[in-house]
């Protein structure tokens, strides 16, 4: 496995692949943000007019995993933050395709997300993710410390119901 740091350039080069990717998250219940029904144009847009931006700005990160030259995960370091916080980035959208988990991506992803923060001078990352999800042991298992749980924060995926959401921090 490889995991790679993306340039706009680099984004717009591979953006069938992050699209691909974003787009199976979806599809198997992934809880990042979307809602069914998800098209591959809706995917592909997000990675253009959402992530592409702040890629292009250098306020965002794009780390992606590789295994067998396919890529198989993704996460995002945001450090666009306000003038008085300086000191601290947000991790955004960790995904692994339905299809390569439990090969240790996710862990890898963010090991490279944090050591970026680090290169950033980032001392503070946060996180949120749906309450119960298969993430959150991940986390606690990398020092990412809970925050607590905000009750009925998103609508879940299929929109047949509300689920909560559990901030994280951790400290680097």
């Amino acid at each position: 496995m490889e995991i790679l740091s993306l340039s706009a350039a680099d984004l717009d080069r591979r953006l069938p692949d992050l699209a691909d990717l974003l787009h199976a998250c979806v599809q198997d219940g992934a809880s990042i943000s979307f809602m069914l029904p998800f098209s591959p144009d809706d995917a592909a847009a997000f990675w253009t007019q959402k992530v592409r931006p702040g890629v292009a700005a250098g306020t965002r990160a794009l780390l992606v995993a590789e295994a067998d030259g396919r890529l198989i995960g993704t996460v995002q370091l945001d450090t666009d933050t306000p003038p008085n916080q300086p000191h601290r980035g947000e991790v955004c959208k960790l995904m692994v395709h339905p299809t390569a988990r439990r090969l240790g991506a996710a862990k890898a992803l963010m090991g490279a997300l944090e050591a970026e923060a680090r290169q950033r001078n980032r001392a503070l990352l946060t996180l949120d993710t749906r309450t119960g999800d298969r993430a959150e042991p991940l986390y606690i298992g990398l020092g990412y410390q809970v925050v607590g749980v905000i009750p009925g924060y998103a609508l879940n995926t299929a929109r047949d119901g509300l689920h909560g959401t559990t901030i994280f921090y951790k400290e680097l």
